[in-house]
């Protein structure tokens, strides 16, 4: 094993490429305060304030603030200078006024929160801190009980002194308690939001928004967010509803500045591409994509049923570039760093490449493994033994770490103390490391520039980097922050200038509807669904467009009315029937390229008839640009996605044709598909089926050997040679119903239609026209723009109405039908239990309740049949429940099918079977043998998950059987109440519900 040794730092590298992973140095010198830093050069920040309408601006404005005031004391002192935009922010607060805080990850926002903490205890009110996550919640729990006493918690999993001045909680529990009118709802002076970027997220976003609109008319708040470039915007929305001024202070100000460098995989140095300045240097970035080495198929190595690409694979871990960059690192000083994954499975496997590395010394050694045992006493005899438990351990002494949602959650605390305490020097997490505790270092590495988001691969955006690049440099500690992209792929210029100065993500409104939403406001005494949509950000946003739309539309319908052609009418006639024509064409070539029906015929040799375009011909004519090739391969695609996400596969097609090759300005190749017979180079190029237009019935020899320009020049020579031959009649084609068994009802309707189209146009009078091709491009263009403004005003009418007007009906529909509000909207028995659900489908819930499944079923059957509601990962071979569980399983889907089909009736738009298909059986064996009382280690056998996804799906179990408790208190059914807490008393013990080592 290796122990790495530290070099001192020897004065500076050069600026764009190193000698081989050679860094640039740190200075000699690190300043040792904070304060130095601070002082180096001028922080900037930007002090702006929203006003509601009709307010006294210049009166407000004209107020001494109280830090300028004679024997002014402030609520709370610290022990170092306050940055400009914490003294503005701390002002604003000192006067009594709402504040957002939009400012870089580690730039010191937390001081904001703890003066408004200390004001308020001074004062004796109550103050109230949301943070997006429980995990977070816990670590400001512990955060702020070390400085002030009287402080509570309230998480859903724990509830610690519920009375007490500061309460941290989720934005969750948050929402809850204004729902149900709680006492300490009269009580709040001033809410702090945390993270409240988080309002943009797809699922939870609503639930701030909601937060914010409900909040106490009386009450203050304070907002913490990250960089968002249209803060004022969200100032102004909190200013209306709110009717009071909301200041926004916002810096752009790193206290550590960072340098952006770029390790191309194979390569053997750093190359600085964004300098501390935030200077793009273009030359260097284009050095680093030149010094790339492009995993060829040998390079890949398969691990876990994966394709590993070039910065993991290698013939040894040490010969890999994640070990040489983690090298490099150590050697250089630049540890502690954090490498970021967008894959656990892949966190894990990068950190096993480091299995020969030992960063530690023997009393770190002994230090990391006497807190870590500390932390394991918590457990079980049985759960100590764990493979996650144990395997971990002697990665973490030889300072080591792994960081990701699939961990035990006692684990993933223990490595965060680790890594706060320096124990830890090479951390490797996934994305959510990047959110919450301020746990900075001196590097941060992403292994890749490319993630899986769900629905598809694309790259990183600037805010996302933003987020995490936020990590590296710590405050105090370092001069610099040190940030490295490992590449694998050529990417342009442009993308990676986008990527790394790109502006953070905006802060846009994700407010959708929900059944449990509707329900509680129609409950409440002061709930008004509408109001409560009127108020939204969402509708904020979409009446800010409004002035801009109108100028779009106007601009554009000026553009269309100068477009002036000839007979107009005839030609649209003629534009119609093309696009059918050629959507017909399509439909016809994706049923005959479909894998089942051309596999067999791809092979080697065969002549292809491949489709290319050009601007002249793309649209505008019914022949199409084709030309010929022979295909020498094909192979199957298939895309990798997070952990044992299922994908369906492509197939591309290797086909040597004649290409016109050329360079853009940065020097990268571009190729592009010509005629045989015009000037260019015979290239071997992958194409999707989708370029394909016809099979040919032959097939030619083709050399073993194509790598010589001459031997692909001859073959193509022959394929002229045979094209000759066939000139006057055509290459014969293979037939799709006789040769290739195409047996489609679509088939043959989509090829008469053609046949029927074709003689169409042979007898439209239009189709001797002069300039026939260039009256259809101004037409096309005609009816883009007119299909833009229609699209436009269809935007327009959505906003000027209330927003989800039509949806907020439909919904209403539903829950009359259900029996859940009555034609009045007051809310009836099923509505008031639909009412008390929120962290699984209210509706598919409700009714199994009422249906009597759930009562019917043992306490063990029926925690099985919920885990359905809470299990969202897709596991490809999961194991099929017994018979028991199995026929619960299908009274679930038929209840949700039904649910789902009454929503479609209602017109809500539902896909029935993926919703149906969101409830998922795979954990159902492993929380069954859990409630019937089976170690933890049991159950996981049972299944291929990890530790920490089960964990926490049981834990959110646990939260919906606490609902549901309180729903069956809520109608009186008492007999329901006691099964759902023994249910409770089954599944609550052990490790799932280890307590936090934060409490």
């Amino acid at each position: 094993m290796e122990t790495l040794k530290r070099k001192a730092p020897d004065g500076p590298a050069p600026a764009d490429n190193a000698s081989p992973l050679k860094a640039p140095r740190a200075d000699a010198a690190e300043p040792p305060a904070r304060t130095t830093l601070a002082a180096a050069e001028p922080i900037a920040c930007v002090h702006d304030v929203s006003y509601p309408e009709g307010y006294d601006a210049a009166a407000s404005a004209s107020r001494v603030l109280a830090g300028g005031a004679e024997g002014y004391e402030p609520a709370k002192k610290f022990p170092f200078q306050l940055d400009p935009f914490q003294a503005e922010a701390i002002r604003c607060l000192d006067n009594g006024e709402s504040v957002m805080v939009s400012a870089h990850t580690s730039a010191g926002k937390t001081v904001v929160a703890l003066y408004a903490i200390a004001m308020s205890l001074r004062n004796q009110q109550r103050v109230i801190y949301t943070s997006p996550i429980k995990a977070l919640s816990n670590q400001k729990y512990r955060e702020f009980k070390e400085e002030f006493s009287d402080v509570g918690l309230m998480t859903g999993d724990v509830t610690i002194v519920p009375n007490a001045s500061c309460l941290v909680m989720t934005t969750e529990i948050w929402r809850s308690m204004q729902y149900k009118g709680s006492e300490i709802m009269r009580e709040v002076a001033w809410v702090i939001f945390d993270e409240v970027h988080y309002m943009r997220d797809r699922e939870r976003g609503v639930v701030w928004e909601e937060s914010i609109v409900m909040a106490p008319k009386n009450s203050r708040f304070v907002f913490l967010s990250a960089t968002v470039p249209n803060a004022k915007e969200f100032a102004d929305w909190v200013a209306k509803v709110h009717k009071q001024p909301c200041h926004i202070v916002y810096t752009d100000y790193r206290p550590t500045p960072l340098q952006h460098y770029v390790f191309p995989s194979g390569g053997d140095g750093l190359y600085l591409v964004v300098d501390e300045k935030g200077r793009f240097r273009e030359d260097s970035f284009q050095k680093a994509l030149n010094a790339l080495v492009p995993a060829t198929g040998g390079d890949k190595k398969k691990e876990n049923g994966k394709w590993q690409k070039g910065i993991v694979a290698g013939k040894s871990s040490e010969e890999s570039d994640i070990f040489k960059m983690v090298k490099m690192i150590i050697q250089r000083q630049y540890d502690p760093v954090i490498l970021f994954s967008f894959s656990k499975r892949e966190c894990e496997f990068l950190a096993m490449q480091m299995a020969k590395m030992d960063l530690n010394e023997d009393d770190e050694k002994a230090n990391i493994e006497t807190i870590f045992w500390s932390a394991m006493d918590l457990l079980s005899d049985d759960d100590k033994k764990l493979p996650q438990v144990s395997n971990m351990l002697p990665l973490l002494k030889r300072g080591i770490g792994v960081h990701h949602s699939g961990l035990l959650p006692i684990l993933k605390e223990v490595i965060e103390i680790l890594f706060q305490e320096g124990l830890i020097k090479c951390l490797f997490a996934t994305e959510t490391f990047s959110i919450g505790l301020n746990m900075p270092a001196k590097t941060v590495v992403f292994t890749n520039v490319r993630k899986f988001d769900g629905d598809r691969f694309r790259w990183l955006s600037s805010g996302e980097y933003i987020q995490m690049s936020g990590r590296a440099g710590r405050r105090g500690i370092d001069q610099r922050g040190i940030c490295i992209l490992m590449v694998d792929e050529k990417m342009e210029p442009s993308t990676a200038k986008m990527m790394l100065k790109g502006s953070a993500d905006s802060l846009n409104s994700a407010f959708h509807l929900s059944y449990n939403m509707l329900l509680n406001q129609m409950r409440s005494e002061d709930g008004d669904p509408e109001k409560l949509l009127r108020f939204s950000f969402y509708q904020f946003q979409a009446d800010r467009a409004l002035p801009d739309l109108e100028k779009q539309i106007k601009e554009l319908e000026s553009d269309r009315n100068s477009m002036v052609i000839e007979e107009e009418e005839s030609l649209k006639d003629y534009y119609d029937l093309l696009q059918q024509y050629k959507s017909l064409k399509k439909d016809v070539r994706d049923i005959v390229l479909s894998p089942k029906h051309v596999l067999p015929f791809l092979q080697p040799g065969r002549l292809v008839r491949i489709l290319y375009s050009t601007y002249e011909s793309a649209t505008f004519s019914i022949d199409e640009n084709v030309t010929w090739g022979i295909i020498i391969n094909f192979e199957k695609v298939k895309s990798n996605g997070e952990d044992r996400r299922p994908e369906d596969s492509d197939y591309t097609v290797d086909v040597l044709t004649r290409c016109s090759v050329s360079k853009d300005s940065s020097g990268k190749k571009t190729m592009k598909i010509i005629p045989l017979k015009e000037c260019g180079e015979p290239v071997v190029i992958s194409l999707p089926l989708s370029q394909i237009d016809g099979l040919s019935s032959i097939r030619m020899y083709i050399p073993k050997d194509l790598l010589p320009v001459e031997a692909r020049e001859n073959t193509l020579r022959k394929v002229e040679e045979v094209l000759s031959r066939f000139a006057k009649d055509g290459v014969p084609l293979l037939d799709p119903e006789e040769d290739m068994k195409v047996q489609s009802k679509s088939f043959r309707k989509a090829t008469r239609r053609i046949e029927a189209l074709e003689g169409l146009f042979e007898k439209h009078d239009i189709r001797g026209s002069p300039h026939i091709q260039q009256k259809l491009k101004v037409l096309h263009a005609k009816q883009e723009l007119s299909a833009k403004i229609k699209s436009i005003k269809k935007t327009m009418r959505s906003s000027t109405a209330l927003a989800f007007k039509d949806e907020l009906k439909a919904r209403k529909r539903v829950l009359r039908r259900l029996g859940y509000v009555t034609s009045d909207d007051v809310v009836e028995v099923k509505g008031k239990v639909a009412c008390e659900i929120s962290s699984a489908d209210e509706l598919t819930l409700t009714e199994l309740m009422f249906s009597g499944i759930l009562k019917d079923a043992t306490v063990e059957q029926m925690v099985a049949l919920l885990s359905c509601f809470v299990w969202q990962e897709k596991l490809q071979d999961a194991p099929k429940p017994r018979e028991e569980l199995d026929l619960l399983f299908y009274q679930l889907q038929e209840t949700a099918r039904r649910v789902a089909n009454l929503q479609l009736e209602c017109k809500i738009q539902i896909d029935v079977e993926s919703f149906v298909n969101s409830f998922r059986p795979d954990i159902m064996e492993a929380v069954y043998s859990w409630a019937k009382g089976s170690k933890f280690y049991q159950i996981m056998e049972m299944t291929q998950v990890f530790e920490g996804s089960l964990i926490r799906a049981i834990r959110r179990l646990e939260e919906v059987l606490q609902q549901l408790i309180l729903a069956s208190k809520s109608i009186g059914e008492t007999e329901l109440e006691a099964k759902l807490e023994e249910a409770v008393s089954k599944i609550k013990r052990d490790i799932v519900f280890a307590a936090s080592l934060y409490l």
